[in-house]
């Protein structure tokens, strides 16, 4: 059951959006200058419950579910940053929005910021949290003692799945609460992405963005080297990425606003959604001149 439902606003609409070959489950709602918000993993749109509406008082909100995650439709592959950005233009065209501010977390984030480099001028704003930008420079302290176990237990083909089957409830919880120190979130969310994230279908999509990491290095590091981030961008922190999100962005970006969040697990959307949202809006309402 969708819970983008915002208070005192009108009811959320749910469509499927046909791009590239897949249907994308998308919610929207509000008016104004288009936000996009892109999550990742073990969500589906839902990880935005709290700060939809807030946003959607001052904004048309767009929030898929990416390709072969949560109700879009599950394709053989495409997981890489460029087609996950190419999936985001589609889904602008085909809503008629010439452009938007682009707000992503974790595993979505190496797309929006090569979306972001290579198509600016579709970009008002972009807002990263909690991930990394492929290889850069800067996450050097961050990865001091390696990479999160999950990366290299995601990558292999068929191991993840077959591992997980009939256990995926106990797995994403356990991202559950270690992305709010403990605190948890709402059972209906729990069990919403608990069901998202069952079946080896589901869990092949949800792994396919593993195994696309070094495609997105290849990806992100060719563009790094031959363009700016011209686009006003605002990184935000918490646990366990905290600023290496910043430090691999500094030097490359014209505009970079950054924030720390104390007290906050990688779930920031649910784990500090008023925070989030006092960062948020005064930077989106910057880019509307």
């Amino acid at each position: 059951m969708d819970t983008l439902v915002p208070a005192g606003a009108a009811p959320v609409e749910v469509r499927e959006i046909a791009v590239h070959g897949v249907r994308l489950s998308v919610a929207l709602a509000g008016t104004g200058p288009v936000v996009v918000l892109l999550h990742g993993f073990p969500h589906t749109r839902e990880l935005w419950s709290e700060v939809f509406g807030p946003l959607a008082e001052r904004y048309r909100v767009v929030a898929p579910d990416l390709r072969g995650l949560g109700a879009s439709s599950r394709p053989e592959g495409g997981f890489d940053a460029a087609t996950i950005g190419g999936d985001l233009e589609a889904l602008l065209d085909a809503l008629s929005e010439p452009d938007a501010a682009v707000v992503a977390i974790d595993l979505s984030v190496p797309a929006a910021l090569l979306f972001a480099l290579r198509r600016p001028e579709r970009v008002r704003r972009l807002v990263l949290m909690e991930s990394l930008a492929g290889p850069l420079p800067g996450a050097e302290d961050f990865l001091a003692g390696g990479p999160p176990w999950w990366f290299g237990f995601h990558a292999v083909p068929g191991l993840a799945e077959t591992v997980l089957s009939g256990h995926e409830a106990e797995y994403v919880g356990w991202f559950v609460d270690q992305g709010t120190h403990g605190r948890g979130i709402a059972p209906h969310l729990r069990a919403a992405f608990a069901e998202a994230y069952t079946g080896p279908e589901a869990l092949r999509c949800a792994f396919g963005y593993y195994r696309a990491f070094p495609e997105n290095a290849r990806q992100l590091t060719e563009e790094a080297a031959r363009t700016r981030l011209t686009v006003p961008a605002m990184t935000v922190g918490a646990h366990p990425v905290g600023d290496a999100l910043e430090r691999q962005l500094r030097p490359l970006a014209d505009d970079l606003t950054t924030h720390l969040l104390p007290d906050c697990g990688h779930l920031i959307p649910l784990d500090r959604p008023r925070e989030l949202v006092s960062l948020l809006l005064p930077f989106l309402e910057s880019g509307n001149g």
